[in-house]
């Protein structure tokens, strides 16, 4: 069944010029959000728990300037899996991608933080086509292995690197003498929130994966910021700013509440292109927080002067 809803209906679909497609968005629009309004409550609450200095009728304009975009990504997705190179150099430009080249003349890999803004997969696919680095993507495996293997496909077509996000350890070490750029999407939900980098986000108490900062560290490469512009329908640009290149002198958490103030500013400027579909503050804070904090802020400490100490 998989298969022949792949070859018979998404794939033929996929090869619809943009025109067409977008009418489909515009249906799915009036169909999903006007008529059976989906997840509008998920979407409302995080407007107004965001944007509380807004008024009614403002979220409301955000709301659905959100959903034609939402519906615009899902339609570009599909579109995703018959794309030509052509195409993804034309609808997603890449600016200033110098600041990473510089360190892969260096024979440096980096560490590039983002958000789900725009359309973060076709700038993840594009960032391959202009970067000296192997771009490598961290991803969440599908339980239906039928699809997982036609999304990794899709992504992965013009020379994106995919590892899933329970395999990172092993893929560093596998890959230290390689010069990858290595994408980190830090706005998910973590599942442990004693584990998580609590901060507030949004004008909400909101947990962060520490991740990106953590291994940063560990492994002492250069964090750069990517910013995911949208154009007009369809076209993206993205740019990049260097957040450090020496990450064991940053201070515990400094890294994390960097790049997470660099998102909230660009969700502010342009809101409607944030995913506000997802439960983002379905966590508690826990009690012990502060305590929890100190302790990993000692334990990094304790690493960075082993790692320093082993180098030297």
């Amino acid at each position: 069944m998989n298969y022949i809803l792949f070859h018979f209906f998404v794939k033929p679909f996929s090869r619809l010029p943009y025109w067409v497609l977008y009418r489909v968005s515009d249906f799915l629009y009036l169909l999903l959000y006007r008529v059976l309004h989906y997840r509008v409550k998920v979407v409302r609450t995080n407007l107004k728990n965001s944007f509380p200095e807004k008024s009614a009728s403002e979220r409301l304009q955000i709301e659905r300037k959100f959903y034609q975009h939402f519906y615009d990504l899902i339609i570009e997705s599909v579109k995703q899996f018959s794309i030509t190179k052509e195409e993804v150099i034309q609808r997603c430009e890449v600016h200033n991608y110098e600041v990473m080249d510089a360190y892969a003349k260096q024979g440096k890999s980096v560490f590039l933080v983002a958000g789900h803004y725009g359309n973060w997969e076709l700038a993840s696919v594009a960032s391959e086509l202009y970067t000296l680095h192997q771009v490598c993507g961290i991803y969440h495996p599908l339980k239906n292995k039928y699809w997982d293997k036609k999304l990794q496909e899709s992504r992965s077509q013009y020379g994106l690197a995919l590892v899933s996000k329970h395999a990172l350890a092993g893929y560093f070490d596998r890959t230290k003498s390689q010069m990858n750029l290595t994408i980190f999407a830090t706005d998910q939900s973590p599942s442990n929130p004693e584990r998580a980098y609590w901060m507030e986000f949004l004008n909400q108490d909101t947990p962060v994966f520490y991740g990106a900062e953590k291994l940063s560290k560990q492994y002492d490469q250069p964090v750069v910021w990517g910013e995911i512009k949208k154009l007009k329908r369809g076209h993206y640009r993205i740019s990049f700013e260097l957040i450090t290149d020496q990450p064991r002198e940053m201070a515990y958490g400094a890294i994390t509440e960097d790049h997470v103030r660099r998102l909230e500013q660009q969700i502010r400027r342009a809101p409607e292109y944030w995913l506000w579909t997802h439960k983002r503050w379905k966590r508690t804070r826990p009690d012990n927080n502060l305590e929890l904090r100190d302790k990993y802020s000692k334990r990094e400490a304790v690493m960075m002067e082993r790692m320093k100490t082993n180098e030297a």
